[in-house]
C-alpha cells in the first residue's frame, strides 16, 4: 500500500457531487435573482475613463510620469523619539478616489519604458 492510494479515495470522495435534483424539495426552492449592480451616481468616472485611457505613447511623457507619481505614499511615517516608534501615520493613498487609476498609470508608463524604450526602470522603483 502506497501513501498516495489513501489519498486518492479522499480526494475521490472529496470532489464527489451529486447532480440531480431532489424532487421533493424542488418547490420549495425559489431561483436565484441574477446579481445585478444599481447605477450609483459617481462624479468622478469622467476623471476614471480619462485616467484609464490615457496612452503613454513618448519616453518624455513615460518619464515625467514616473517621476510625478511616486511608487510608495508619500504620507506614511513612522514618528520616532529617541529610537523608539510613538507612533505611526497610514498611508492615505487608499483613502484617494482615483488611486488605482493613478497607479495603473504609473505602471502602464514604467511598462513602456521597460518593453518599448529597453530602459533601465530601477530609478523608478
Amino acid at each position: 500500500m502506497s501513501v498516495s492510494e489513501p489519498t486518492t479515495q479522499k480526494l475521490v470522495l472529496a470532489s464527489w457531487v451529486w447532480i440531480r435534483p431532489i424532487k421533493a424539495f424542488s418547490k420549495h426552492i425559489t431561483p436565484a435573482k441574477p446579481l445585478t449592480k444599481k447605477k450609483a451616481f459617481d462624479p468622478l468616472a469622467p476623471a476614471r475613463r480619462w485616467l484609464n485611457t490615457l496612452e503613454v505613447n513618448h519616453p518624455n511623457k513615460a518619464h515625467f510620469l514616473c517621476q510625478l507619481i511616486p511608487a510608495q505614499c508619500p504620507f506614511e511615517r513612522d514618528v520616532k523619539l529617541f529610537g523608539r516608534t510613538l507612533f505611526q501615520i497610514p498611508a492615505m493613498c487608499k483613502l484617494n478616489p482615483l488611486y488605482e487609476e493613478v497607479a495603473g498609470l504609473r505602471f502602464r508608463a514604467l511598462c513602456y519604458l521597460a518593453d518599448e524604450c529597453c530602459e533601465d526602470i530601477t530609478a523608478y522603483c
